[in-house]
Formats: structure tokens, C-alpha cells, sequence
């Protein structure tokens, strides 16, 4: 059987150079994919948060007319006797 011969020093320092070259750009791309799932977790928080505000005000959009009706009707009235008293002798 034949062996290999030994990788000279150069060799092995190519091959180290080459496999912490790929490590760094390894590492990088690492980073920019948890950045990257940072950056959708917050943008699903935030439409989470912005689902919850439009179910909140859908259930109390009829509650608020109720209560704009409400002022509006005190406000004809006063309106109305405003113009009574004004009108009565």
C-alpha cells in the first residue's frame, strides 16, 4: 500500500488561511440571519399589536356612536331650549 505523503508546512497554512476565510464569511452570514430574524420578530409584534388595536376598536366603534348620538342629541336639545328661552316672552 502506498501512503500519502505529508502536506508540506506552506500547504497546511494555505488550507488553515482557506478553512478561517470560510469560518469569518461563515460567521458573518450567521449574523445577517439573526439580524434578519430580529428585524421579522419585531415586524410580527408589531402587526400583532396593530391586529389587537383594530379588534378592540371594532368591538367599541358602536359603543362610540352611541355616545357621539348621545351628545349630539344633548346638544339639539340645548340648542332647542336656547331658542325657547329666547323666543318666550
Amino acid at each position: 500500500m502506498a501512503t500519502a505523503p505529508e502536506p508540506s508546512i506552506d500547504e497546511l497554512n494555505r488550507q488553515s488561511a482557506r478553512l478561517e476565510a470560510e469560518s469569518r464569511k461563515l460567521r458573518a452570514e450567521a449574523a445577517k440571519l439573526t439580524a434578519e430574524e430580529a428585524k421579522l420578530s419585531a415586524e410580527r409584534y408589531k402587526l400583532l399589536a396593530e391586529q389587537y388595536k383594530l379588534e378592540r376598536d371594532k368591538m367599541l366603534s358602536p359603543w362610540a356612536i352611541v355616545v357621539q348620538a348621545l351628545i349630539g342629541g344633548a346638544a339639539l336639545l340645548a340648542a332647542a331650549l336656547a331658542l325657547l328661552k329666547y323666543l318666550a316672552p
